[in-house]
């Protein structure tokens, strides 16, 4: 029997990138349910990243944060240097024909600023394409180590217009085994639509620390979070959570 056979695992990544972690599960077993709780939308002002992309050449360094961020820049061909947080970020960089100098070996932003600082960014110029909302750790950081930072809005998480329907139907008897969330993000727009004493009904795996945080924000208790911070850390999380259970 395989390790997942007979959980039932809500997967609440953006439709684009739930394949990443729905395929891996059941390939192990799990029943996946698919409850995007982020939807991608444009900047709400194109014309930052616009002049970005236009100007290109003047940077230093590109640092990506996320796969969506590369997708909002596409590819470039320019002289900077690239940073990227997590090899997810980092393969799909490549994909699109970046090359990538710098992935720190944690998946978190602040260990994406130490990798940099000992490259001595005083006085480069450094492009960080974002969500509309993101956290600033790297671009306050940088700064304050004296980067000289334009920090474009690339694109915006915006919760699916049919989000709020398709969880009352998930979040339903019988409760799910397992919620995934890879994101603050998600964790914000299903919290927004179902209530925290039915979330609880179910375990709740966490991609890495600030997604915990902002779980943990909401009053729901973190039962697993990956290590590494990665899909694949995830997917183990899960798997030994399980068997641990039925052992």
């Amino acid at each position: 029997m395989l390790p997942l056979t007979g959980s039932r695992i809500v997967v609440t990544r953006a439709a684009h990138q739930a394949h990443e972690l729905a395929e891996p599960l059941a390939a192990l077993g799990a029943e996946v349910i698919l409850a995007p709780m982020i939807g991608i939308a444009p900047p709400a002002d194109p014309a930052p990243l616009a002049e970005a992309i236009a100007q290109i050449d003047r940077y230093d360094w590109i640092v990506f944060t996320s796969t969506n961020a590369v997708r909002a820049l596409g590819h470039q061909t320019c002289k900077a240097r690239v940073a990227t947080v997590g090899a997810a970020t980092r393969e799909f960089a490549e994909r699109h024909g970046w090359t990538v100098e710098v992935t720190p070996e944690s998946y978190v932003a602040e260990a994406l600023v130490e990798a940099l600082g000992s490259k001595s960014v005083r006085g480069k110029r450094v492009l960080i394409p974002a969500a509309a909302v993101t956290r600033d750790v790297v671009p306050e950081e940088l700064t304050r180590r004296g980067a000289i930072v334009d920090l474009v809005e690339a694109y915006r998480n915006v919760r699916p217009t049919e989000s709020q329907e398709l969880a009352k139907r998930v979040f339903a008897v019988p409760f799910p085994d397992w919620i995934t969330f890879a994101s603050s993000s998600a964790v914000e727009n299903l919290a927004s639509v179902v209530p925290i004493d039915t979330l609880c009904q179910s375990k709740i795996a966490s991609i890495g620390p600030i997604t915990s945080k902002t779980l943990r924000e909401h009053n729901l208790p973190v039962t697993v979070e990956a290590e590494p911070y990665s899909v694949t850390g995830l997917v183990k999380a899960i798997v030994q959570a399980v068997a641990a259970k039925t052992a």
